[in-house]
This record gives structure tokens, sequence and C-alpha cells, in this order.
């Protein structure tokens, strides 16, 4: 494919780099000649200075025959108005980095669809899901990435006190989510409406982000042994993160040296106790008890401070320690200093563009209950047989559900009465091996 970056700071770089390596004709535009100067001593790409604001300048890039122009400048406002000149000069597919968060959760307006850009990505968003995910389980976090993390997943053992024992999943009161699979005796299989939920299973849990809370409850509420956080920095990432991580069994503390900015933070984040002191300082430590801490994160925007931050807590007594880091040049310290898990927005960003590329109209997300089941995307097409149907209509059991739909930019747990139409992506769970089901289904013969 044939795209252009525009920006060579830490995402453009990153993005360029492991786009080259898929063997994608990559051109970088910057406005500043050193950087572009380093990225061709160091990469096989093409490059040209010049504001990719500029419609001649894209031309020059060559806008109008591309496949994807990323706009990844430093600026919010150049990045948006790049797409959609791109978009107007004939590039294929348009993305456009942002940072502030009223362009990316579409306050008063709707960016995308308003302005003709494909898609909007925010690394400091993508990141606080990323590690919110990682916090919560793992496996979830391609399932997340389905719909902004407003569809939710986890897989949980059920209680030996649950409320869910004993009843099948008709009786359970499971509204906005559904029970994707269960394990039971080393097995993993999907249920139906007459499966018993029994003693020792362990599921797989998707709904709804305003659902799910409820729905978890009846199979594992474990808010008596909530795991203790503390957050370094006050930053928008550390705000996403919050909120991903809200209600969530999890008790929050964030650290801001600001005063401003930490009452700030005080009234928009009212179930976090909003500290205005710095955690690093060794009697602030002791006061405050960092080391009963189960997971220390540092999400400044200064990587030096959140690699130190993060040594020193982990010097406190902290189990897990997590810092943040910009720049490649820390990724690896990070692990061999002591540091437990190192994020790198840039790096996050550059694998949700990769996802992007892949259009495929089947793609398997993630491989979940010990490679028992697999959770699949899929690209409703007019040749599926499911095209039109109602859910209870269709022949998917015992060996798929359908746990999630996106049309346009609203994603839903459906419900047995809901539709596929075509142009839109389900999210199925299913055994691992039977994917030709979902081909006839969905896509129709064109996919084979």
């Amino acid at each position: 494919m044939n795209i252009i970056i525009c920006g060579a700071g830490q995402v453009g770089t990153h993005a360029a780099e492991a786009l080259a390596q898929d063997d994608h004709e990559i051109t970088v535009v910057d406005r500043d000649p050193e950087r572009l100067r380093s990225i061709s001593d160091t990469m096989d790409v093409a490059v040209l200075c010049g504001n990719c604001a500029e419609a001649e300048v894209l031309r020059e890039a060559g806008g109008e025959d591309a496949d994807m122009l990323l706009a990844a400048t430093p600026i919010d406002e150049v990045n948006l108005l790049t797409a959609v000149v791109a978009g107007k000069i004939g590039t294929s597919k348009t993305i456009a980095r942002v940072h502030h968060g009223a362009y990316f959760d579409n306050r008063g307006l709707n960016y995308e669809l308003d302005l003709g850009i494909d898609r909007l990505i925010c690394p400091e968003y993508s990141t606080a899901l990323e590690i919110a995910s990682n916090l919560r389980n793992p496996g979830s976090l391609a399932v997340e990435n389905f719909a902004r993390g407003t569809i939710q997943m986890q897989q949980l053992p059920v209680a030996n006190d649950a409320t869910a024992i004993g009843k099948s999943l008709s009786q359970l009161a499971l509204a906005g989510t559904r029970l994707a699979a269960i394990t039971r005796n080393r097995e993993a299989f999907i249920p139906d409406a007459s499966s018993v939920v029994q003693r020792g299973d362990t599921v797989i849990l998707v709904g709804n982000e305003a659902d799910f809370l409820e729905a978890r409850k009846q199979f594992h509420d474990d808010k008596a042994g909530r795991r203790r956080i503390v957050l370094m920095g006050g930053t928008p990432m550390a705000v996403w993160l919050c909120r991903k991580l809200r209600d969530r069994n999890f008790s929050i503390r964030l650290f801001e040296i600001n005063r401003r900015r930490a009452e700030e933070l005080a009234e928009k984040l009212d179930w976090v106790t909003v500290l205005q002191a710095d955690p690093t300082q060794r009697d602030v430590g002791v006061e405050e008890h960092i080391g009963q801490a189960d997971v220390f994160i540092a999400l400044r925007n200064a990587d030096e401070q959140n690699i130190i931050a993060s040594v020193l807590a982990k010097t406190f007594g902290v189990t897990m320690v997590i810092a943040v880091a910009h720049s490649s040049t820390y990724l690896d310290l990070g692990y061999h200093i002591g540091v437990d898990r190192v994020f790198s927005p840039s790096r996050v960003a550059a694998k949700e563009i990769q996802r992007m590329l892949d259009e495929g109209p089947l793609r398997k997300l993630e491989t979940l209950a010990d490679g028992v089941v697999d959770a699949y995307q899929v690209r409703v097409r007019i040749e599926g047989e499911a095209v039109g149907r109602k859910l209870k209509e269709i022949k998917l059991s015992p060996n798929w559900i359908v746990t999630a739909i996106r049309r346009g930019d609203r994603a839903w747990v459906p419900g047995a009465d809901d539709a596929l139409e075509v142009g839109d992506t389900a999210l199925l769970v299913g055994r691992h091996g039977t994917e030709q089901q979902l081909k006839r289904l969905f896509i129709g013969d064109r996919a084979g």
C-alpha cells in the first residue's frame, strides 16, 4: 500500500518503522529537515519537507493516489485539517491523531463523521485502555478496541457463593451482556439459553460498559478484594485510565503536584482520591503508605521521571510498577532496572494503525480459554446468509455467539431480536476451527 505519514515525531516515526517492515511504500512529510534526515538514514522510506496541511504538498507526496494518510503532527488542528484536505484530493483512507478529549470524544460534533475523516486515534486514550485491560484481563484488549472500550470483556472464575450458580442463562439478568463461553472441567463450550452455571466454572462475559458491572456481580463479586492502585501524574491519560477502572474493584489514588490541576481532577473524578503531593518523595511515600499499593503507574509526560518513580515505588514495596515512556530509548531500559511493564503511546498507536489496514471481511482478534475459543471480527456482506435476519433465527449454536455489533459510530451487545445489516461489523466468540460457518453466514461465497 502507498501510505503518507505527516509528522516525524514519536508516533509518526514508530508508524513509519512498523509499516515499512510490512512492505508498504511510505512517504513521511514534516517541516523539520533534521527529523526527515534522521528517518531517511535509518529507514527505507521517502521523505518530503513541507507543510502537510497544504494541498500542493500533499499532491507532491502522492496524496491523490495514496491508499492511506496518517496525520500525526503535535497539533490537533493541523492533523484534522490535513486529513480533510487529503480526503478532498483523493486519498482513499484518512487517519488523524488527536490529543484533546474534545475532539476524540466528539463533544459537540462528530469530528470523524462531519469532517469526513475515516478515523481519529488518540494514543493517550489507547494506552490508557491497554493499561486498564492489562490490569483486568489481558485477553480483553482486542475486544475492547473493537468499539473504543464501550464493549467490555472479562474471563473470570465463578465464585463459590455466586448467585448465578444453578441458574440457566434464561433465568439470569443479563440485559446488555452475553455469556460468551463457559469452561468446565478444562473443556470450553458456547452456552445457549438452557445452559446452567455451575460451581467451579470459568466464564467469558461480554457486555455494554454501562451494564457490565451489574452482570459481573452475579458471577464474581469480589468487592472485598479491591486492588489498590496509585497513579502519578494528572495527565489526560490518567483521567482516561481512572474512567476505565471506575467501579471495577479498584481503589485509586492519584497524585498530582500542581494544586490547581489537583483540584480540577478532584472535582472531575469524584470516585478517585486525589492528593496534591509528589509520591516519589520518601516522606510522602512513607506517610501515604505507597508500598502497600498493588500497582503503581507513572503517567507524567517526562519519561525520566516515570522510570525513576517506578523504580522508587518498587523499593517502597509495590508489587507491580508500570511506567509510560514516549521515547523508545526507555522501553528496554525500564525492564532492565526493575520496571514490570513499560507502555509506549507511539507504539500503541502504530499497532492500532496496523490493525486498521487489515480490511479483510474476517479477522481473528484474540484466542481465549486456553486456545479452545476464538474472538472474530466479521464485516457483514450482502452475500451472507444471515444478513437481514434476526439473531434468534440464525443457527449459530453450538459453535458461535454474536456478542457485539458495530454500526457506524455505535456499538452494542445485541438481543435476540436484533438483525445484522450490510456494512455492520460483528464481534463473535466461538469454537476454534469452525470459522467456515462464519464465512457462509455473514460474508458469502466471495470469502472462500
